[in-house]
């Protein structure tokens, strides 16, 4: 069943107003209708201000340089496939009025990252228990093996795979995963369907129980795009000598890319950021990650080479020129953001406080370098609202159709049987 929701327009920073340190203004959410189809929308007015940072994960340093703005360092060139003529996304086939879905995986134990292999089988991380699963487009599944040295603990664990782009050669796998001390990025090979020579390309990437990111995707470029939380230190965020509260981006030996914006920061892309799960392209070349607010606002943002995101400055919309603004917020009671996939000209959201697939219509194909662009996304669509429980993660199979997984053993949530699953929604 699907409803009209509660994330809000986001208003471009076109009023140069408030400072830095400024607490971000903008609407507050509109209450969920509870009548399916009824649709709403959110007058403009002041959110409550929230200054207070997180205090669940101790931080590992006290930063010593702030980053400077993007407006200062000027305005980076963006990735390859995003262009100042950005084209419309790609929605050739209509999304149904009222989806269905129907499990495809059960059993499963904190499924969190999710990719495919050029024959279509998909490749699943399992959080607490640092393996592997293969998965068959009719269902079957096999062990691939176990990922060596991961320490799970609250948020962290093994979390994000993304297949390499020169699979087909190279048989190789990345993960997220975290370790004793920090949050590393690995390079597997997959040979005779189980990993094998495992080697870390990062480390040293900030962890914590809580706030360790570790969604990581191949961009159209090639290259690797990496979410890292700020892992409880919330200033971090806006120092370019602390790798959390970014988006990198990465050659696939664990280098900087060229062209990334800051040369003091060879491997950061974007920053300002609290904790970001959720990473994907658009038809445009266009990058959306998704990020999880504190106690007001989460957040669907649209990423910008070398944009300061705003955290712990302003958390939601902001009219802040130094920042930018997001795309959609919502009351972190109603979503909670992990993965997100674009799929038929949509962004689709998994929430895990929420419980909701969300859908976000694309709207707009400004380039992500036009900073006095309009809002991008249409109204959100709640589905499967309170249905599965809490969702995870949501990715696009080969053959079109869409994937995502519930997280209700992940200790925040009430596992069901059959728990945890992948549902997948007929093409």
């Amino acid at each position: 069943m699907a409803r009209r929701a509660a994330g809000q327009l986001a208003i471009g920073c076109l009023l140069l107003v408030g400072g830095c340190g400024t607490p971000a203004t903008g609407p507050s959410p509109t209450p969920a209708p509870s009548t399916t189809g009824a649709t709403s929308s959110g007058g403009v007015t002041t959110p409550p201000t929230s200054s207070a940072v997180p205090s669940s994960a101790a931080p590992t340093s006290t930063p010593t340089t702030t980053a400077p703005s993007s407006a200062a360092s000027g305005e980076p060139s963006p990735p390859v496939g995003s262009s100042s003529t950005a084209t419309p996304p790609s929605s050739a086939r209509p999304v149904p009025a009222e989806l269905t879905a129907a499990d495809l995986v059960t059993g499963l134990s904190t499924p969190w990252g999710i990719d495919f292999l050029p024959d279509g089988t998909a490749l699943v991380t399992s959080r607490d228990d640092a393996t592997i699963t293969a998965v068959r487009e009719n269902g079957d599944t096999t062990d691939a093996g176990r990922v060596d040295g991961v320490s799970p603990g609250g948020e962290a664990g093994l979390l994000g795979l993304a297949v390499s782009p020169g699979y087909p050669t190279d048989h190789t796998v990345f993960v997220y995963y975290t370790a004793d001390n920090d949050n590393r990025i690995a390079a597997l090979t997959l040979t005779d369907g189980s990993v094998s020579a495992q080697h870390d390309i990062v480390t040293g990437l900030p962890r914590a129980a809580n706030h360790d990111g570790g969604r990581i995707i191949f961009g159209p470029d090639k290259l690797l795009y990496v979410g890292v939380g700020d892992a409880g230190n919330p200033s971090g965020a806006q120092d370019l000598s602390y790798l959390g509260g970014k988006i990198l981006r990465l050659n696939p030996d664990g280098t900087g890319a060229d062209g990334n914006p800051f040369p003091q920061a060879p491997l950061v892309y974007s920053y300002g950021h609290r904790n970001v799960q959720g990473l994907a392209f658009d038809s445009a070349g266009r990058l959306w990650a998704a990020e999880f607010g504190q106690n007001t606002w989460d957040e669907l943002n649209l990423i910008r080479a070398g944009g300061n995101y705003g955290w712990p400055n302003t958390e939601g919309l902001t009219n802040d020129p130094k920042y930018v603004s997001p795309q959609r917020v919502w009351a972190t009671s109603e979503a909670s953001p992990s993965g997100i996939a674009i799929w038929r000209g949509s962004v689709w959201m998994a929430g895990l406080r929420g419980q909701t697939l969300w859908q976000i219509p694309i709207t707009g194909t400004a380039s992500t370098t036009d900073a006095a662009a309009p809002n991008q996304t249409g109204e959100p669509i709640a589905h499967f609202a309170q249905q599965y429980g809490r969702l995870r993660t949501v990715v696009v199979a080969p053959d079109d159709r869409l994937w995502f997984t519930t997280s209700n053993t992940d200790g925040r949530g009430s596992p069901r049987p059959g728990d945890d699953r992948i549902l997948r929604i007929p093409g």
